[in-house]
């Protein structure tokens, strides 16, 4: 499912459209369907025009993996898209790429993946650290820590490796953990976002000595 402009939905309408990602149902005028895996949601949210929308909850943004900003596109990419809806539209075009079964087999690789108890000892510092940081006022939640090593794995599969590395979970603590971290009043006043916050601990962080 993708939410395009979250934001800009009511309160009650994110609910109703993250019930999936917590529940793995759907309600429709009073009855629930239950979801089949694989099953996974994508929002976005225009970071300008700010007025008249409505910022996801605490709650509801820790439901999410990850939070990537997108940008702008380089120069080539932008000349691409250019060619590619110059005279049609991309989407009459795509084809599916997989079955719902064969990303079923990929999720299921992916756990397979080794993490090395050192490693996990090391996720634990790394989100305990955003808890008694004083420049935050709410830390990782459990759910985050679990989210971090899922996607270490899912790093590692991707770069062909069937162990996880200290570089996978540095790379991810951003994306990863940063949306759900709120700034103390003192952070604010002396903008320290964050993300900024965050990118300090993992420096300073002792990596695990693995072997």
């Amino acid at each position: 499912m993708v939410g395009d402009e979250i934001n800009r939905a009511s309160p009650k309408t994110q609910s109703a459209l993250l019930e999936c990602m917590e529940e793995r149902q759907v309600t429709v005028d009073g009855e629930t369907y239950r979801l089949t895996p694989p099953f996974m949601v994508i929002a976005t949210q225009n970071p300008i025009e700010m007025e008249g929308t409505y910022p996801l909850p605490e709650a509801q943004r820790d439901r999410f993996t990850a939070r990537i900003s997108m940008g702008y596109p380089s120069a080539e990419a932008e000349l691409a898209m250019l060619d590619a809806h110059g005279s049609s539209s991309p989407l009459e075009a795509l084809e599916p790429v997989a079955q719902a079964e064969d990303m079923r087999e990929l999720i299921a690789a992916v756990r397979t993946v080794h993490v090395a108890e050192p490693l996990k000892q090391y996720v634990i510092r790394l989100v305990a650290a955003t808890r008694s940081s004083p420049e935050l006022r709410l830390g990782a939640s459990p759910r985050a820590t679990l989210h971090l090593l899922r996607a270490g794995r899912a790093r590692a599969a991707l770069d062909g490796r069937d162990f996880v590395i200290p570089d996978d979970m540095q790379a991810l603590a951003l994306p990863v953990l940063a949306h759900r971290l709120l700034p103390s009043a003192e952070a604010v006043v002396t903008q320290q976002p964050p993300e900024r916050v965050l990118a300090a601990i993992v420096e300073h962080l002792p990596l695990p000595q693995l072997r």
